[in-house]
């Protein structure tokens, strides 16, 4: 896991709006560009963020990329920050 460049892609609330969007299941570039008012070369930038971060995967499906959750990064997360919280609640934070 790449924890910078996944964080610098949360920090961004139309990365952040995008994730969400993803729980629903996955989604092509057009669908995604619908929800927001921004270009569709914004959304392109966007969802490159994510993808270099390892938070979303992408699959050609015809003449449609679509755009999905890689729950394994976002599990990754929560159990680091788990570990973080365990250690404190154990008495063994510095």
């Amino acid at each position: 896991m790449h924890i910078q460049e996944t964080f610098r892609a949360l920090s961004d609330p139309t990365r952040r709006a995008i994730i969400t969007l993803l729980q629903g299941g996955p989604l092509h570039a057009q669908q995604i560009v619908d929800h927001f008012d921004i270009t569709n070369a914004t959304v392109s930038h966007h969802l490159s963020i994510l993808k270099k971060a390892g938070l979303i995967i992408d699959d050609k499906q015809g003449k449609y990329i679509y755009y999905e959750l890689n729950t394994s990064v976002l599990d990754e997360i929560i159990g680091w920050f788990s570990a973080l919280n365990t250690r404190k609640e154990d008495g063994n934070e510095k």
